[in-house]
């Protein structure tokens, strides 16, 4: 790895996150193409899913010999079958590249493009970034290599861990701000769940094209304003089995997966949260916490689940970026 390879990796990683939220299912992917007296000539990234994929979209913007003898970087592996595109190391082939760098494999199985670029004897250099590579595309990880949605739990508390007063009254522990910064984050996934408990307690509306409601025995009132927009789907226990008398949560996420579902933000209390959490089914966590202190020991908290006798017993998470969204804290963490 060379400090060349490193600057346009990087590149490639902030051209990618342009396609947050729109690619799904497929990677975030960003391209830099580099001509053969060194010089980039070309940028480009994957847009929106069934629009090409960052190699071609750099590509295609160059005449037919400008990348010839040159250099392109992509932070994963070029693709080598056919989908909604062509594959792009077709693409690469034709237009003379004479090395390619990515920072990650491609986790889908149908993917064997490094070996198609040597066979065509263009450089492949692999490995550059690659655990930031993967970071950026853990959803996508995930789902090629468990066949499951990437789950994000959305919790907002004060500095004393409550979700609430001991009477269930919530509104609002946060700020405008941060509420607003919800409503974004929301757009960055493919599914909202939700548990009939909050949709009694709190008549949320939850924007978003595709809601899940774990509703097991049909309590919630189909004029709620949570069913006004969007596809619903309601697991109950009409359609989704029962561990323990509860709805089976890791059915539920297999279910969405085979609907297309991808990435699933939950907002919910702390007794789903709890079984989440219990069953290991949390990928990571935004907590917005509040400059606001209940003390009360009666108050809500964010998680319900077993009693705990040792620290030893607690769940350990990596923090990887803490926000102020005035007056309130973000922080974001990772299992």
């Amino acid at each position: 790895m060379n400090e060349q390879d490193t600057k346009y990796i990087k590149m490639c990683f902030k051209l990618a996150e342009q396609g947050r939220g729109k690619v799904s299912p497929n990677p975030l992917v960003g391209c830099v193409v580099l001509d053969k007296n060194g010089k980039l000539v070309s940028k480009g990234y994957h847009k929106k899913y069934g629009e090409n994929h960052a190699e071609r979209d750099a590509l295609l913007k160059l005449k037919n010999n400008e990348a010839e003898g040159g250099t392109l970087y992509v932070n994963l592996e070029p693709c080598s079958h056919y989908g909604k595109t062509p594959p792009c190391t077709d693409l690469i082939i034709e237009r003379k590249l004479k090395k390619v760098v990515f920072a990650m494999s491609d986790p889908n199985p149908k993917v064997s493009g490094a070996e198609k670029l040597k066979n065509a004897g263009i450089e492949v250099i692999s490995g550059v970034l690659e655990d930031e590579a993967k970071f950026l595309n853990r959803i996508f990880i995930k789902n090629m290599t468990q066949n499951l949605p990437y789950v994000v739990l959305k919790t907002a508390v004060t500095l004393d861990g409550k979700i609430a007063a001991k009477n269930g009254s919530s509104k609002w522990i946060t700020s405008k701000n941060s509420r607003e910064e919800v409503y974004k984050m929301r757009r960055d996934f493919d599914c909202i769940l939700t548990s009939s408990n909050t949709v009694i307690a709190d008549i949320p509306r939850m924007e978003h094209p595709f809601k899940c409601i774990l509703d097991k025995d049909l309590r919630t009132n189909p004029d709620s304003l949570i069913y006004k927009q969007g596809t619903i789907y309601v697991a109950s226990k009409e359609n989704t089995p029962l561990k323990n008398g509860r709805l089976d949560l890791k059915s539920i996420l297999e279910a969405l997966y085979k609907k297309g579902i991808c990435s699933v933000f939950v907002e919910c209390g702390g007794t789903l949260a709890g079984s989440f959490l219990k069953e290991g089914l949390i990928d990571e966590i935004y907590q917005f916490i509040a400059p606001k202190i209940l003390n009360d020991n009666e108050g809500l908290s964010a998680f319900n689940g077993d009693k705990i006798a040792n620290i030893n017993q607690a769940r350990n998470l990596e923090i990887y970026e803490v926000k102020k969204i005035a007056p309130d804290i973000l922080i974001k963490a990772v299992f």
